[in-house]
């Protein structure tokens, strides 16, 4: 209990955090229909928020070892509480996705200075009680950032404003918390090549991942709108979506321990598959219907990362776990960075159920090149432990490497 409370002011920082620039995400893209923006454009904001997003999960060790924690924190909350003001002061689509990348910027930012802060106070002893509640406080802070939505004004100052006030107030429990500021941990190497070499495989389950889950997420809203639904209604679409990636965790988990993992990765991409032939099946048959789709689409597509990632980390060194985790950051930062533009257009050309056409016939690759890799090569004799992992900065391997080893 007293680790806990020892990290009570980094978990409030997340939760705020979430809240700001997490709601931002829903946000825009109701913001950007109300106000004309075309699905290219919103979906164009989507792909700059990742593309923000992966410059900070670049540069926030470095800048971290300039200026200290606290302060790089400071700088990376103020990026994101401008990047959310500013929305309504120029209104264009272009501005927007200038200003979506200072929210990027400051999520992986700020992530990567807290997730600093818990490798270097945790111990091998408090390392999975810290972990468990860092999980649970970011599903718990990205579930909120969707609900967040149904009581926001769409294109009001006031809504941002709110969210600015949500993004500038995650300053004030982590600057001002008496926990010694830790050293700076070294910066993890950035080898892509590494994910390829230890698992094609689980290198491409992320990269199917982020398609999966950034065109949901940045483009989701307009599918909404598309439906009948309405703003609250929006809010809801997107927390059973959270909701369902949830409670998706320990029996994936389970079965990740316990059977091949490519055979559960296969079948995630198969039930996934299934989920969006049946998200568009239900477009027309109610609110209920579509919000239990949204459930099972991220009950089936949410853990295909932390699968994806666990089969890779069986075939990697210790000493590789971190630069094999920095090395799945990015794959999925590419994927999220394309998928909103492409999801965006393709709803524009064919209609809204395009988008859940697009992330079926990516895991249907999915499918065709795990089924492929089953006949290369055999189970690893040694597997390490299944862990939900949080899309967060380039560090979260620091965090989980230990307890890859099943060593919490």
């Amino acid at each position: 209990m007293r680790l806990l409370v020892s990290f009570a002011a980094l978990f409030l920082s997340v939760i705020l955090l979430q809240l700001g620039s997490g709601g931002v995400v829903p946000l825009d893209a109701l913001s950007g229909a109300v106000l004309g923006f075309s699905t290219n454009q919103i979906g164009l904001l989507g792909s700059a928020h990742f593309l923000g997003f992966f410059v900070g999960c670049w540069g926030a060790p470095r800048l971290m070892g300039s200026v200290g924690h606290s302060r790089a924190f400071a700088a990376f909350c103020a990026a994101g509480t401008i990047g959310i003001l500013a929305h309504m002061l120029v209104v264009h689509p272009w501005a927007w996705a200038g200003l979506r990348m200072l929210s990027g910027l400051c999520v992986a930012g700020c992530y990567t200075v807290i997730e600093a802060w818990l490798q270097a106070k945790v111990t091998n002893e408090t390392r999975g009680r810290a972990m468990g509640t860092y999980r649970v406080v970011d599903i718990l802070g990205s579930l909120g950032a969707q609900l967040f939505i149904g009581v926001l004004e769409p294109a009001s100052y006031a809504a941002y404003n709110l969210l600015a006030l949500c993004c500038c107030a995650a300053l004030l429990p982590l600057t001002l918390t008496r926990v010694e500021q830790p050293e700076t941990p070294e910066t993890p190497r950035l080898r892509p090549r590494l994910a390829w070499d230890r698992s094609p495989l689980g290198a491409a389950g992320v990269v199917v991942s982020g398609v999966t889950g950034a065109a949901f997420r940045m483009v989701g809203p307009v599918y909404g709108l598309a439906v009948g639904l309405s703003a609250d209604q929006i809010a809801l679409f997107l927390a059973a979506y959270v909701v369902g990636g949830g409670l998706a965790q320990y029996p994936m988990g389970w079965l990740a321990d316990r059977f091949d993992r490519r055979s559960v990765l296969v079948g995630l991409s198969l039930a996934s598959v299934l989920s969006c032939g049946l998200t568009i099946a239900l477009s027309g048959a109610g609110t209920a219907a579509v919000f239990l789709a949204a459930a099972f689409f991220g009950f089936t597509t949410i853990p295909i990362y932390s699968v994806s990632s666990a089969h890779a980390h069986d075939f990697a060194a210790a000493h590789e776990r971190v630069e094999l985790s920095a090395a799945h950051m990015f794959l999925y930062a590419i994927g999220a960075t394309a998928s909103p533009l492409v999801a965006s257009a393709l709803i524009a050309a064919y209609g809204p159920a395009a988008m859940f056409a697009l992330i079926a016939l990516a895991h249907v690759a999915l499918i065709a090149f795990g089924l492929a890799r089953m006949q290369a090569r055999p189970v690893p004799g040694i597997r390490t432990a299944y862990q939900y992992i949080p899309r967060t900065s380039f560090l979260i391997g620091r965090l989980l490497g230990r307890g890859r080893d099943g060593r919490d």
